[in-house]
């Protein structure tokens, strides 16, 4: 794979840096259960640039934020709520930053496109709670 299409493939992402520890704490603590998706969200917290809550731009994804997405594969727009596993509900929208979308969507901000890993997903919009 060429470095412009790495690029394209993991833009540049913003997490809180209380958030991204806890992340990779949550992510190291499943490694065994989940070992696809504790090493992608281990690579995106060690790789996102870090602020404190108050400096994070608003339309960025972050614990608790409500995204809107599309998939650019199949064209399919959703509506989720990111969360820890023990409040995911997928009836209510509410998905766990375990899963390979909610582990996608961590640190986006609105507009950016992110091929993860056979998905490319777009940030249409958030609202943070």
């Amino acid at each position: 794979m060429s470095k412009t299409r790495k690029a394209a493939g993991r833009p540049p992402i913003d997490m809180i840096d209380d958030e991204a520890e806890r992340l990779a704490g949550l992510a190291l603590s499943v490694e065994r259960r989940f070992p696809a998706v504790s090493a992608l969200l281990l690579r995106e917290t060690g790789r996102a640039r870090l602020h404190k809550a108050a400096g994070i731009s608003p339309d960025t994804v972050t614990m608790g934020s409500t995204v809107e997405f599309v998939d650019d594969s199949n064209g399919t727009k959703r509506t989720v709520t990111l969360v820890y596993p023990s409040e995911a509900d997928i009836s209510r929208g509410r998905i766990s930053i375990l899963t390979p979308v909610g582990a996608a969507l961590i640190g986006l901000r609105t507009g950016q496109s992110i091929l993860w890993p056979d998905r490319h997903l777009t940030v249409l919009g958030v609202r943070r709670a």
